[in-house]
This record gives structure tokens, C-alpha cells and sequence, in this order.
């Protein structure tokens, strides 16, 4: 089997007409999203606005009601796609698996698929669990963690594959303002490293005017704006000034 660690580029990502309902009520109406490879595109919005349902849809998780998607002008649909692009997701959650130890989660991808030599995945964990602040913690286990630890093993999982695209599920949340900074700053490392493709859920508004190239704003399955942060923070939308006066006052009020 190929190793899926050796190419190092990210990839483009394209969303066309993309809806979906769910018991008939719509939550993603004709979505269109074009991502550029290498950009952190972060996708901001209102709980129940849709943004985690658009996030699933792209990684292959949901199923369009219509719409397409697309990774390099391929559709995540065709014969042979995930033999040839490298997709990870961070969960909000985590989704780790309880009955194996941390250092065993990080390395599962490469381990069922028996891509790397023992040694060497051992290696590549270890490097990636000290890369989020985890260094070594291979043997314990997920019960043994706290919810912000397990925030980060999640994403040590993620990139031991140096995926092409990753995308995160509010990647800040139950983490510390510190952690949240160290997460912030391995997102931006990953680009400048290895070119990948980074696709940001997130009410985290230091995140994401901290890291993003570009913007989306969602609001009830309709993208409102997309731009800079620059633009987004200067756009006179009024639903969108909402948005971000009250996510300011949130982080101002909790910190």
C-alpha cells in the first residue's frame, strides 16, 4: 500500500448547490463554497445554522439531499477518491476510542492500514502528541483525560496522517485561553509546513480572525459573506455585525 504521509500538498475544495433537510426542515440551502489549497477557510455562524452539518457533508459523513461536492475537481462521490486524497476531521467530541490507550488512538489510521513500520509510528505519535502539548502520554487512557486533553489527542490523531485537508469542529472549545492559543498556532504551522488545507468550524472569534485567510459566514444554511477578516469585520450586513458584536461580548463576558 501507498504511504499516505509522503505527498505534501494541500488540495482545493468545491461546494455547489449543496442542501440538505432533515425531517423537512432545511438546514443547508444551496450552499456554495469554493476553498483554495493551502487556505484556512474558517466558517462562522449561529448555533443551528448549519456550519457542523456542512463540515460532515464535505468529509463524506452526510449524504446531500442536492448538490454536489468536490476536491480537486473530483467529486468525493467518484471511484478511486479515497485512495487518492487524505481527509481528517477533528470532532468536536473528540471520538476517541475508550478502549485503547491515547497513544494507540493517535496511531489507528496507520497501524490498521499497516502503512509504517511499528518504530516508526511510535515515532510519528510521539511527535504529534508534543506537538499539542501531550508529550508523553502514550499509554494512558481516554478516561484518565480531561475534556480539553482530549480536544488535543484528537487533532495528534488528525494530523498523523499529514492530511491534505483537515477540518475541525470548534477545535478551541473546552480548551484554556493558552491551549486555545497553542492550537491556533499548529493550525497556522500545519499551512506553513505542509501546505495543508484547513477547513475551520468555529464561534472561537479570536481563532478565527487569528488564523483565517478567509471567512464564511453561515446563517440559517444560507453563507451570507465570505472575505478576509478584514472584510467580514467591515461588512454592514447587520445580521452579520449581530453576530460578531455578540460573539464578542461572549468571549469578553467568559474570559
Amino acid at each position: 500500500m501507498s504511504d499516505p504521509t509522503s505527498a505534501r500538498d494541500g488540495v482545493s475544495v468545491q461546494v455547489r448547490g449543496l442542501r440538505k433537510y432533515f425531517h423537512g426542515q432545511a438546514v443547508l440551502q444551496g450552499v456554495d463554497l469554493d476553498v483554495s489549497p493551502g487556505e484556512i477557510f474558517v466558517i462562522m455562524g449561529p448555533s443551528g445554522s448549519g456550519k457542523t452539518v456542512l463540515l460532515k457533508h464535505i468529509i463524506g459523513l452526510e449524504i446531500p439531499d442536492a448538490g454536489a461536492i468536490s476536491i480537486d475537481g473530483q467529486s468525493i462521490d467518484g471511484p478511486g477518491f479515497m485512495a487518492k486524497y487524505r481527509l481528517a476531521m477533528v470532532f468536536q467530541s473528540g471520538a476517541l476510542l475508550n478502549s485503547l490507550t491515547v497513544g494507540e488512538n493517535v496511531g489507528l489510521y496507520l497501524s490498521e492500514h499497516r502503512i509504517k513500520p511499528e518504530k516508526e509510528i511510535a515515532r510519528i505519535v510521539a511527535e504529534k502528541l508534543e506537538l499539542v502539548g501531550l508529550k508523553g502520554l502514550e499509554m494512558r487512557l481516554p478516561s484518565e483525560l480531561s475534556g480539553g486533553m482530549k480536544k488535543r489527542v484528537a487533532i495528534a490523531r488528525a494530523l498523523a496522517i499529514e492530511p491534505q485537508l483537515i477540518l475541525y469542529d470548534e477545535p478551541t472549545s473546552e480548551l484554556d485561553p493558552l491551549m486555545a492559543v497553542t492550537i491556533a498556532e499548529e493550525i497556522l504551522k500545519l499551512k506553513q509546513r505542509i501546505h495543508v488545507t484547513s477547513i475551520v468550524v468555529s464561534h472561537d472569534r479570536d481563532l478565527a480572525f487569528g488564523v483565517a485567510d478567509r471567512i464564511a459566514i453561515i446563517h440559517e444554511g444560507k453563507i451570507l459573506a465570505v472575505g478576509s477578516p478584514e472584510e467580514i469585520k467591515a461588512n454592514p450586513e447587520p445580521i452579520i455585525q449581530q453576530f460578531l458584536t455578540v460573539e464578542f461580548k461572549k468571549e469578553k463576558f467568559i474570559l
